[in-house]
């Protein structure tokens, strides 16, 4: 009975997604993007991650991992807005810009290789070849094929490539929120809640907190829609994306962590794989279906910004297509050499320096446009995106 409610729940809110009111309003066309990248790949690694390191303090966690891509989400949105009245910014705003988009890139790089081994993984999750090796084998064949299209056909066949359902991930995530629901519901009634003891805390567990970041990310696409969006829209989606995402992730953390006996030895990146079958048979294959189409559609779109940045950024020392072969490079070295937590922390740090650049930019737009308190508030954002660079930290 409940497969059919979440199938049921899965459907409707895919048909209220692709219905013409939703689908052609130009604002949740624009929001659609930085959501999609925000709960597309750390969604379903994340809660498990929480769980475990942080017991019955995962929720406030989670808050304050949304608070924090907030607030650099402020910063970003202070840019946007400055640099539509402000055509013609200084040499330093140039040579920071530049700089963003250097790390931007290069962020990408990593996260490419984050998306791709959680392709991996959860690709051969539910076959008889799950082990690292074979999940390391398919993350590398769909680096090579990502290479040899870039390197033939270009960014315009890697685009075509991405055409997967966004609708598609959204309603399954709606019917596994449906599901985790239910489950909590039933474990409340026979008085099972519990509240973990947290294995991380104090700096530890700051520091953990810092490597989590890749996880909330993805609002910054906003700052690059700038030919198809004005100024106003992208602002108005990118804030409508992280209060949508903040909503789900909170819920969804909540539903998991004092429902869930979750085992820190079995911690791996398709965890929550094993913890939907206690809920309903019919979740696993649905997260195998949401993450197999999250990850391919996110790892195209950071392979086509990267290397359109890295030509930008160098002013065309670096082509499009060297940036595709460095980043296939770099990636098969991560997947053979590093375990997924590795690579989210470092994506993570990558993702925090950009941050961190962004805030100064706005701290320094927000000083000659004196608005003092801006610019101290971006501030503290820029000291803490370096902080969590230097000291992110994977989960053990």
């Amino acid at each position: 009975m409940l497969n059919a409610l979440i199938l049921l729940v899965v459907t409707i809110f895919g048909a209220l997604l692709i219905w013409p009111r939703v689908a052609d309003s130009r604002l949740w066309r624009a929001t659609i993007t930085p959501l999609a990248s925000i709960i597309g790949s750390g969604f379903l690694v994340l809660g498990p991650i929480l769980d475990v390191s942080y017991g019955g303090y995962a929720p406030i966690i989670m808050i304050g991992l949304c608070a924090v891509a907030y607030f650099f989400g402020s910063a970003i949105r202070y840019n946007i807005h400055d640099a539509e009245t402000e055509p013609a910014p200084s040499k330093l705003l140039v040579r920071l810009e530049t700089a963003a988009s250097g790390v931007l890139a290069f962020a990408f790089i990593i996260s490419v290789a984050y998306y791709l081994n959680l392709f991996g993984a959860f690709g051969v999750s539910l076959t008889q070849l799950n082990d690292h090796f074979h999940a390391n084998l398919l993350t590398s064949a769909v680096f090579l094929l990502i290479l040899f299209t870039g390197m033939t056909r270009g960014y315009t066949a890697l685009e075509r490539m991405e055409q997967v359902s966004v609708g598609l991930k959204l309603a399954i995530i709606a019917g596994l929120l449906f599901g985790l629901a239910v489950h909590f519901g039933d474990v409340a009634n026979q008085n099972a809640l519990h509240f973990d003891t947290p294995r991380v805390s104090g700096w530890a567990g700051l520091a953990l907190m810092a490597g989590l970041i890749v996880t909330v990310q993805g609002f910054e696409t906003s700052r690059y829609l700038g030919n198809t969006y004005d100024a106003p829209t992208r602002i108005r989606s990118m804030r409508l994306a992280q209060w949508i995402a903040t909503g789900i992730y909170c819920v969804y953390i909540v539903l998991l962590t004092y429902a869930f006996d979750t085992d820190p030895n079995s911690l791996n990146e398709t965890a929550i794989i094993d913890m939907m079958h206690v809920v309903a048979p019919i979740l696993p294959l649905l997260l195998v279906v949401a993450a197999l189409s999250a990850q391919f559609s996110a790892a195209i779109a950071d392979t086509s910004g990267s290397g359109g940045l890295f030509a930008e950024a160098t002013n065309g020392v670096v082509s499009e297509k060297l940036a595709y072969a460095l980043l296939a490079g770099i990636g098969l070295l991560l997947t053979w050499t590093a375990d997924i937590f590795e690579i989210i922390s470092y994506a993570s740090r990558a993702f925090a320096l950009y941050y961190s650049l962004q805030a100064t930019i706005a701290a320094i737009r927000a000083w000659r446009n004196n608005a003092k308190t801006y610019a101290i508030g971006f501030t503290v954002m820029a000291i803490l995106g370096v902080a969590a660079t230097i000291f992110g930290t994977p989960v053990e």
